[in-house]
């Protein structure tokens, strides 16, 4: 079976249209003149290795996707994907479990590029309470934990705000990459039930959108931060990122710890 493989040109112009920018800002960035670039993507002319490289990192284009930039233009591919248990990948799988245990007692997790659950440290587990046992079945999906009506979203105090927010940023992820499996996901996580209160205005007074989870300790309330490998060179680095929770108030801080004991 045949895969029909798109011109190189097209695919530079759809990253430069999806990333928002003129012929004539990325012919400055790429120090290239705008008649070679509007040459490369109308095929007229054919791009060298470096050239889809250069241009690909003026244009931020994820790794994978930088692959399959090459094979359109006819180049071999740089990049590799290993599993995140091959041996050459164990130091940085020992640095995202490192990070994991010492964000305790707060929650934090490692997930893929479509929010597959990679690992979680304890204090993520002590929040899944009460959680349907088939959201926790591998592979398991946090942003279907998160909104899934039989998992944290009836636990959720802000849901409105944090389902828009999740939503929001699901939807940017789209539009950066173009994955269609992320496209169906967003699908699917429109489709539960929406809360009754549909006001998903947030606080003025506030400097980040709060995750207010129920539990049995009270109301905790979270804010959190990504962190992503610098500069790799392997897909799979590339794609993992770690989600990090910390108490947004004295009295989160302090529940949270005495969970820990």
């Amino acid at each position: 079976m045949s895969v029909t493989v798109r011109p190189v040109g097209d695919l530079l112009r759809e990253w430069r249209q999806r990333r928002r920018k003129s012929q004539l800002e990325l012919s400055l960035e790429a120090e290239i003149s705008t008649r070679h670039l509007s040459f490369l993507e109308t095929g007229r002319s054919q791009p060298s290795r470096d050239m889809v490289l250069r241009l690909a990192e003026q244009l931020d284009v994820p790794l994978r996707d930088r692959n399959l930039l090459l094979h359109a233009a006819g180049y071999a591919t740089v990049f590799p994907e290993r599993p995140l248990d091959d041996p050459a990948l164990r130091v940085a799988r020992q640095a995202v479990d490192q990070v994991l245990a010492g964000h305790e007692p707060y929650p934090a997790l490692a997930v893929d590029r479509h929010w597959t659950l990679i690992a979680a440290n304890a204090a993520t587990t002590r929040l899944l309470g009460g959680v349907d046992a088939s959201l926790l079945t591998p592979p398991v999906n946090v942003l279907r934990l998160a909104l899934h009506p039989s998992g944290l979203a009836p636990r959720t105090a802000n849901l409105g705000e944090w389902r828009a927010h999740l939503l929001a940023r699901l939807g940017h992820q789209i539009q950066v990459t173009g994955d269609p499996a992320l496209a169906r996901l967003l699908r699917e996580l429109r489709d539960y039930p929406a809360p009754e209160d549909a006001s998903h205005e947030v606080d003025a007074g506030a400097f980040v959108v709060p995750l207010q989870l129920k539990t049995d300790a009270g109301t905790l309330a979270f804010f959190s931060t990504t962190t992503v490998f610098g500069t790799p060179v392997d897909i799979t680095l590339s794609e993992l990122a770690v989600e990090a929770f910390y108490p947004a108030d004295a009295a989160t801080a302090d529940a949270l710890r005495q969970m820990a004991t």
